[in-house]
């Protein structure tokens, strides 16, 4: 845990005792912090209570005496509308923040040089976090991997000279990390997700920018009209910008051509790697990916071998695009994690012939824009509440059923490409949908595909 010792003997008020919001609690307590802390679930109060964190319901206390206000990521700070204790905060003139910024000031208070990488991005970004921090340690340094892929930033150890940091930042915490500075910031992509707490695109588009205008050096996808903007006005204002794309050719950056990785200086072109064989890189979106994680790594003076060493031994990313079973020409894949269309994309991209089991919560827009993969769908099978909805996106172009369970839908696609006799084909489960109607998240939707896939007979696990 790292004790925030940046805010001790200061009255710090607190809302959201979830997961990471009372691990963020504890560390303010442990660093001599008066805490009160509070939240809507009656159990979640009880739960903080008896593990040492002070309660208080914060309609009831002076806000004027309070340092800060720290809010949990969950929790709307402008959208749909303020939640109510962020209007109290505002009326006291308390500021607010998250727990990635106390990580922020922790580390500028205790070991400002110690590296961080910070990564955001509509999609692919636990993906890059997760392949930079294996980079890191293959390469024996010591790493500390965390945030928004599920590991609270506050539970890591504390911030020390040659420890590396990496952190997945969501679009919640990054609202709530006013000082976000770290040493290589990394902005993937930005297509439309999470406008029901961001009100537009622009809004959206504005907190992700922070991340990479608070960097030492700023590494930005330009493939979408919006980060390239972002990263034409983070260069402007005199940051360092790495430009990285799987879709251009660049005077000055790191692209992807198909599987080759190249790096560009002056117009001038070399290969970096080639990730062909690496079977957890496969497919554009890794390319772009793995752009990234070389970029960050040469920002914090990695070794180019020590790079290309990491990336072939990446094992992937649970519940993203990983193969985990086979029978025969059949391997059976798990998306889990893709919970919109355009994070869909990348799998049904790189498969030829796919059993596609897709739905869940619907979310904007549904699954028109993937309607260039529709050849390569044999047959959809269709669940949850999204069902009704992609059958009439599908129409006539893409024969489906509607499976209603993923049990059924598993069952029913693996005996189908089971009889498959025009080659290698997949089942896919990238659902284009949130899993909320059916699970609790993507992980145990995931877990439950792994499960189905496990009880079908002659399956060779992979996992």
């Amino acid at each position: 845990m790292i004790a925030v010792s940046t805010f001790r003997g200061k009255k710090v008020a607190l809302f959201g005792l979830g997961g990471s919001g009372l691990a963020t609690a504890q560390a303010l307590v442990a660093g001599g912090a008066e805490v009160t802390a509070w939240d809507d679930n009656p159990d979640s109060v009880a739960k903080a209570g008896e593990a040492g964190v002070p309660t208080a319901n914060l309609h009831g206390i002076d806000w004027r005496a309070f340092a800060a206000f720290v809010l949990s990521p969950g929790v709307p700070l402008t959208h749909p509308k303020p939640h109510w204790t962020v209007d109290l905060a505002h009326a006291a003139g308390v500021e607010i923040i998250g727990d990635v910024e106390l990580f922020v000031r922790e580390r500028r208070a205790q070991a400002p040089d110690a590296p961080f990488i910070a990564i955001t991005g509509t999609n692919g970004k636990s993906t890059t976090t997760a392949l930079i921090a294996h980079i890191l340690r293959e390469s024996g340094r010591d790493t500390q991997l965390g945030g928004n892929i599920g590991t609270a930033v506050l539970t890591l150890e504390s911030p020390k000279a040659g420890r590396f940091y990496v952190v997945e930042c969501s679009s919640y915490q990054i609202d709530l990390a006013p000082t976000l500075n770290p040493t290589a910031g990394i902005l993937l992509n930005l297509t439309p997700d999470h406008l029901d707490r961001h009100g537009t695109m622009q809004h959206y588009a504005d907190i992700k920018e922070r991340l990479v205008a608070g960097s030492g050096t700023a590494i930005v996808g330009v493939d979408d009209s919006f980060c390239a903007l972002i990263a034409d006005r983070v260069e402007r204002a005199g940051t360092k910008v790495v430009r990285i794309s799987r879709r251009h050719v660049l005077a000055d950056g790191i692209y992807a051509e198909g599987s080759r990785v190249l790096e560009a200086h002056g117009g001038t072109s070399r290969l970096f790697v080639d990730l062909d064989g690496i079977q957890t890189l496969r497919g554009g979106h890794n390319a772009q990916n793995a752009a990234a994680a070389i970029a960050a790594c040469l920002a914090v003076d990695v070794s180019e071998d020590e790079i290309r060493q990491g990336l072939k031994s990446f094992p992937g990313l649970k519940h993203r695009m990983q193969p985990v079973g086979r029978k025969g020409a059949v391997v059976f894949v798990n998306d889990s994690k893709a919970t919109n269309a355009d994070a869909a994309a990348p799998a049904l991209s790189s498969y030829e012939r796919i059993y596609w089991i897709a739905g869940g919560l619907p979310k904007e827009g549904g699954i028109t824009s993937l309607s260039p993969f529709f050849p390569k769908i044999v047959k959809a099978y269709l669940i949850g509440e999204a069902a009704p909805a992609f059958a009439a996106t599908l129409g006539e172009a893409v024969p489906f059923e509607i499976s209603g369970t993923l049990e059924k839908a598993v069952a029913h696609a693996a005996a189908d490409a089971e009889h498959d006799d025009k080659g290698a084909s997949a089942v896919m489960l990238s659902p284009a949908c949130a899993s909320f109607d059916q699970y609790k998240n993507f992980e145990i939707r995931g877990d439950a595909f792994v499960t189905h896939v496990k009880a079908l007979q002659g399956v060779t696990m992979l996992i």
